[in-house]
């Protein structure tokens, strides 16, 4: 029986531009020298995952500034890299769009549909991208992309670059307040370019994550409303 590896991966995401992006680094060595890999590395001997993945985080990213980890599943295909078998395991790492980490030269915030990536590591962002997509229904994981404030016209972009489909705001507002997720500050933010009425601040009420209707589903344009929430 041949031997194999156990490697840790994180697909982290953010909403930049109106679009999500993920953090990737280029390869310089062959296999794959050139194309866009994500942060990881080996399970070390005296390692759990996630104490891995943090590990191996922290030298790519600031870490206090990503809000959100979690895992997201084993990629074990025989054939996903050339040479000894490799396992991996791979983590979802969210931040939020007030963040700005500093990251190594060799490190790049990239768009999600870009196709030089390394190995299968396509693969693992797209299971990123639909785990965030299917959390954002049942959970205040929202709290992960956004700023501490915002309103609720800000948010509604964020869910829109996020699930990829129109977002009604006021059912978002309804929706996400009734859920006991939103709440207002009490300020307001200043009128735009355009001027009009001064919107109001929220903020989430949690910033750690909850299951807040294990039945709900964020339903793109056509099957419930203008994009609403159920």
């Amino acid at each position: 029986m041949g031997a194999t590896d156990h490697e840790v991966l994180a697909a982290v995401l953010r909403i930049a531009d109106g679009a999500l992006q993920v953090l990737a680094w280029q390869r310089a060595l062959e296999p794959d020298r050139g194309r866009w890999a994500l942060p990881g590395g080996r399970l070390g001997a005296d390692e759990d995952v996630e104490t891995s993945v943090l590990r191996q985080l922290a030298e790519k990213v600031d870490l206090r500034e990503v809000a959100h980890v979690e895992q997201l599943g084993v990629f074990s295909d025989p054939a996903r890299v050339p040479g000894t078998r490799t396992v991996a395991t791979a983590f979802l790492g969210l931040v939020p769009t007030d963040a700005d980490p500093a990251v190594p030269a060799d490190t790049a915030w990239r768009p999600l549909s870009a196709r030089d990536t390394a190995f299968d590591h396509g693969l693992i962002v797209a299971a990123a991208r639909d785990r965030l997509r299917a959390k954002l229904s049942y959970t205040n994981l929202g709290f992960a992309m956004a700023p501490r404030e915002f309103t609720i016209s800000a948010l509604r972009e964020l869910y829109v670059a996020a699930l990829g489909h129109a977002v009604s705001a006021t059912n978002l507002q309804r929706v996400l307040t009734r859920r006991g997720v939103l709440e207002p500050t009490g300020a307001l933010a200043p009128p735009g370019p355009a001027g009009g009425r001064p919107a109001a601040v929220f903020r989430f009420t949690d910033r750690t994550l909850r299951v807040t209707d294990a039945f709900a589903v964020l339903k793109p344009p056509g099957e419930h409303g203008r994009g609403a929430v159920p």
